[in-house]
C-alpha cells in the first residue's frame, strides 16, 4: 500500500506542477459559474426542482464532464512513455495493479476537486433565496455522488486512452471519443420510447442522463450504481491488460 500510495502523490503532484491542472480548474469553475448565472436568472419565477436538477437540466454539466476527463486523463500513461520514463517506473517493485489503481486514483481525485466549486456555487445560490431549506443535505450528497460515479466511468475510459498511445494528443482524441459514444449512447436510450422488448431494456441500462436526473433529485437507485461501477472496472481491467501488452512484444 505504501508503493500505491505514493505513487497516487506523484501523479497528484503532477497536476499542480503543471499549468494544466490549474487551467483545467479554472475552466471549470467558470462553466460552474455562468451556469449558476443562467439558474439565478430560473429562480426568479418559482419552481419545484431542487436547485442541483436545476444545475443538471443546464448543458454545462455534460460539458465539464466530457470535455475535462479527456485532458486530465491524457497524460497518465501517454506522457510517460513519450519520455521515456514509462519503462523505468515499471521496473521498479511495484505490480502493474498498484500503477493502474494509483493513476485512476490520482485522475479520479483529481477529477472530484474540480467539482468542489459546485459546493460555493450551491451556498450562493440558498443566500440569494433567502431560503434555508433551498439546500438540501441529503439531494447535494446523491447529486455529487452521481457526478463521482459517472467521472469514475469516464475517467477509467480516459485511463485507457491514455495506456493505448504515446502522445497525449492523440489520447484525450480517443478519450473524447470513446466518452462522446457513452455519451450518444444514453442519449439513445433517453429518447427511445419505452417497450417490452429486451433490446429496449437492455439499451435502458445505460440512460445515463434519467439516471444522473434522479441522483440530481435525491433518488439512489442501487441498479445505475452497479453498473457505473461495474462499467469502470470493465475499462480499468481492459487498462490493466494494455499496460501487460508490454510484456509480450
Amino acid at each position: 500500500m505504501r508503493a500505491y500510495w505514493t505513487l497516487v502523490r506523484r501523479e497528484l503532484a503532477g497536476f499542480f506542477l503543471s499549468s494544466s491542472g490549474y487551467i483545467i480548474i479554472a475552466a471549470a469553475l467558470f462553466l460552474m459559474g455562468y451556469s449558476f448565472v443562467v439558474i439565478l436568472v430560473m429562480l426568479q419565477k418559482p419552481t419545484p426542482m431542487p436547485v442541483t436538477e436545476l444545475f443538471y437540466n443546464t448543458p454545462f454539466f455534460w460539458l465539464i464532464l466530457l470535455l475535462t476527463t479527456p485532458v486530465i486523463t491524457m497524460r497518465l500513461f501517454a506522457q510517460e512513455k513519450f519520455t521515456g520514463t514509462f519503462e523505468t517506473l515499471m521496473t521498479t517493485p511495484v505490480s502493474d495493479v498498484q500503477v493502474v489503481a494509483a493513476k485512476f486514483s490520482a485522475a479520479l481525485l483529481f477529477y472530484i476537486l474540480t467539482w468542489l466549486p459546485l459546493v460555493g456555487c450551491l451556498l450562493v445560490v440558498r443566500h440569494f433565496t433567502n431560503e434555508p431549506g433551498a439546500l438540501d443535505g441529503g439531494v447535494v450528497g446523491s447529486t455529487f455522488l452521481g457526478i463521482v460515479l459517472l467521472g469514475a466511468l469516464f475517467v477509467s475510459l480516459g485511463c485507457c486512452a491514455s495506456a493505448l498511445t504515446r502522445s497525449q494528443a492523440i489520447a484525450a482524441m480517443i478519450s473524447l471519443g470513446f466518452g462522446a459514444s457513452v455519451f450518444l449512447l444514453g442519449y439513445l436510450a433517453f429518447r427511445l420510447p419505452a417497450q417490452d422488448t429486451w433490446q429496449t431494456q437492455v439499451l435502458s441500462c445505460f440512460d445515463l442522463f434519467e439516471q444522473m436526473r434522479d441522483f440530481a433529485r435525491g433518488v439512489v437507485d442501487t441498479r445505475p450504481v452497479v453498473m457505473l461501477v461495474s462499467l469502470t472496472l470493465f475499462f480499468l481491467f481492459l487498462t490493466l491488460r494494455v499496460v501487460e501488452s508490454r510484456r509480450w512484444k
